[in-house]
């Protein structure tokens, strides 16, 4: 019993870049004996199997549904507004990565049943390309030229060529495609100039450049010796600065001390009662050296006096006393010891 067919077998694989358009064809044709109603059904299979099948797109009973799958809704259509004309082909539209996948196209009108299956991969064209240079940049020393895509689907694959001079790479260069490094040997004057990189994969490309300027090698003796010269120079001068400061320290501590100090060579002033003691002294040495004989013409002197600090005059020449008994001044109030002054009674003894 002849039944329904999908005619659309020639293709199964397809491949897309992001933002793109495509079209997953399937066409059928129907026999006399299907009679049922027809249901065109798009499902979408996950790569990892633990995941259901989605549908995202059906035709039933004269109508399309079309919100199953929210990732894709307002970018998938059928291709014909009218699919039992026998077009169930699928558009969507502005391709994004994630819609990568395995998708199905289901046909049925009882009793017939038919189904088809499509990859499709939507791949990255190359953007944001970057080019650099790593090494030292001196005649003699090996330079790499870098060439780096930020996006892109693999397999990515990097191609140099020089823009500028003979556009032809230097005879000892080492191309890598896959990283796209571009390594320089021994580098000379003439390898100075510009040049492009071109990253591509099989849905775009995307370029880049950059200039290389080989020069002589630095003088680094010369450069080791200035550093040395200017290190010494810098301690020098902070040497400097430090003997200043602590000269200056040590003047203010100086001068300090001298506005402070008590100059020892000069005497302390004298008390009273150092002088009154002094004087009470020189009065008893000279009494204690008096006779009896000599005593009566000795003059007593009065202990109220109190000599002043002024006292440097000499004492009375030839002083007499009283041949009566001395009494002993209070000396208590001057800060002297009593002395006792001896005394010639009525018969003549010493008392």
């Amino acid at each position: 019993t002849r039944s329904l067919t999908i005619t659309s077998t020639d293709q199964s694989m397809f491949e897309k870049a992001q933002g793109e358009k495509v079209t997953l064809p399937c066409t059928f044709e129907l026999s006399e004996e299907d009679e049922g109603p027809l249901d065109i059904e798009w499902v979408l299979i996950p790569a990892d199997n633990q995941k259901r099948e989605k549908i995202i797109i059906m035709y039933a009973v004269d109508r399309i549904y079309d919100h199953y799958y929210a990732a894709m809704t307002g970018r998938m259509q059928f291709t014909n507004l009218d699919p039992r004309s026998g077009d169930g082909s699928l558009d969507i539209l502005n391709l994004k990565a994630a819609d990568t996948g395995t998708y199905q196209c289901k046909v049925k009108k009882a009793p017939g049943v038919q189904s088809k299956k499509i990859q499709l991969t939507v791949l990255v064209k190359p953007a944001r390309t970057k080019c650099s240079v790593e090494g030292s940049q001196e005649i003699g020393k090996d330079v790499t030229l870098k060439c780096v895509s930020q996006e892109g689907s693999p397999l990515l694959t990097y191609d140099w060529r020089r823009v500028s001079g003979t556009q032809e790479l230097p005879a000892t260069s080492m191309l890598n495609k896959n990283t796209g490094e571009l390594l320089l040997k021994n580098a000379s004057r003439e390898y100075s100039g510009t040049y492009n990189c071109v990253a591509s994969n099989r849905v775009g490309t995307d370029e880049c450049s950059v200039e290389l300027n080989v020069t002589p090698p630095v003088n680094t003796a010369g450069i080791i010796i200035g550093a040395i010269i200017g290190t010494l120079l810098g301690l020098a001068v902070l040497c400097s600065l430090i003997f200043c400061c602590c000269k200056k320290h040590r003047e203010k501590k100086y001068e300090k001390e001298v506005h402070h100090d008590i100059r020892e060579d000069v005497p302390p002033p004298k008390s009273r009662s150092s002088t009154a003691r002094s004087y009470i002294g020189s009065n008893r040495s000279s009494l204690g050296s008096m006779s009896p004989s000599n005593m009566e013409g000795y003059t007593k002197t009065p202990y109220s006096q109190v000599p002043s600090e002024d006292f440097e005059r000499a004492p009375p020449q030839n002083p007499t006393f009283a041949p009566s008994k001395v009494a002993a001044p209070n000396l208590s109030r001057m800060g002297a010891v009593p002395v006792m002054i001896p005394a010639q009674s009525k018969d003549g003894s010493i008392v």
